[in-house]
């Protein structure tokens, strides 16, 4: 009975994923590559560990390397700011580097990729927890989760290292039987977590038209924050920008010619609230005149800019203190007892 080795099932279900992305025209982005790499990954790791094949256990080390600085420019570019050559092309001299080291010096590898693959993450997770106005290129709709689950990410590549600690441990103890098995176990199981993790529509945006990272710093004045916080409450009322729920902070920032960290941080430090929240407030006050007009629920949701039922429920039971149905019948109450 035929065996299908499990980096070899990994990578038929990640190529699916990734075809499936394509199919629903999400495949010019480097979520997709991340997606892609981490495929070809799972071939070759099957193919070296597996099947003994040379050429494989050759280019493992330098193909699992790309993988970490491919993760920081997908991360980078579709949360924080658009493709920018000069910044992002440079981490490509980290596989290139580890093949020098394949050919030339095979002894520090042992150390290196695990310390790409912790370094990166770290990185990852440092930014993303920054909170939602450090994402500017995420949707506000999403809230919280695209940095939730770009944290987890981060901590899937720091973990994957442990996986390279485990087979320097097993060959210190004579141990080498267990290599493959860690092998497939670790890498497969980081690769089918980033995998299923970038198909979240959460990570998904559209492209954006600015860099945030040229913009000068900002120093706190409360007369600059009541000029922006004027000019962006004008904005509101006359575009109603909360009402398209693929808004982001960076499309905020373009329409009134500011930089991105000066319209957060007017926002933050004048109401005490992020964006999103910002924005969702404005959602929930057009949810509810909604659902006094007689929309259902998903109707008032869908009207207000929400896009999720989770996002809505949680950012409505947070701002009015109840349910929309609760909230609806309780103003039925009030009305009736006025």
């Amino acid at each position: 009975m035929p065996v299908l080795p499990i980096p070899l099932f990994g990578s038929l279900v990640l190529a699916f994923l990734f075809l499936k992305l394509i199919v629903d025209g999400r495949g010019r982005s480097f979520i997709a590559v991340l997606l892609l790499q981490s495929a070809v990954q799972s071939l070759i790791i099957s193919l070296s560990q597996h099947y003994g094949v040379s050429w494989a256990l050759a280019i493992q080390p330098i193909t699992a390397a790309a993988i970490p600085p491919l993760a920081w420019v997908a991360f980078e570019t579709s949360a924080v700011r658009r493709f920018d050559p000069r910044r992002h092309l440079p981490h490509a001299l980290v596989p290139a580097f580890i093949a020098f080291c394949v050919v030339f010096a095979r002894t520090p590898l042992d150390f290196l990729i695990p310390a790409v693959f912790v370094g990166y993450g770290v990185a990852i997770l440092i930014v993303s927890s920054r909170g939602s106005d450090a994402l500017p290129i995420t949707r506000l709709s999403a809230g919280n989760v695209p940095g939730l689950i770009w944290r987890v990410i981060g901590v899937s590549l720091i973990v994957s290292a442990l996986g390279d600690a485990a087979i320097v441990l097993a060959q210190i103890f004579d141990q080498g039987a267990w290599q493959p098995w860690i092998v497939a176990v670790s890498s497969t199981g980081m690769l089918l977590l980033l995998g299923a993790l970038s198909l979240s529509s959460s990570l998904w945006t559209q492209t954006a038209d600015d860099d945030e990272a040229s913009e000068p710093k900002t120093q706190s004045d409360p007369e600059e924050d009541a000029k922006i916080m004027a000019r962006l409450e004008a904005l509101m009322m006359q575009q109603k920008l909360y009402l398209d729920p693929d808004l982001t902070l960076n499309q905020i920032a373009r329409r009134l010619v500011l930089p991105v960290k000066a319209v957060s941080g007017a926002i933050n430090r004048t109401t005490g609230e992020n964006v999103s929240r910002y924005i969702n407030a404005r959602r929930v006050d057009v949810a509810c005149k909604a659902l006094q007009h007689g929309e259902s629920v998903t109707s008032a949701m869908l009207t207000a800019g929400f896009n999720t039922k989770s996002n809505f429920n949680r950012e409505f039971l947070r701002i009015k203190h109840a349910a929309p149905s609760q909230w609806l019948k309780l103003q039925a109450e009030n009305e009736g007892y006025g």
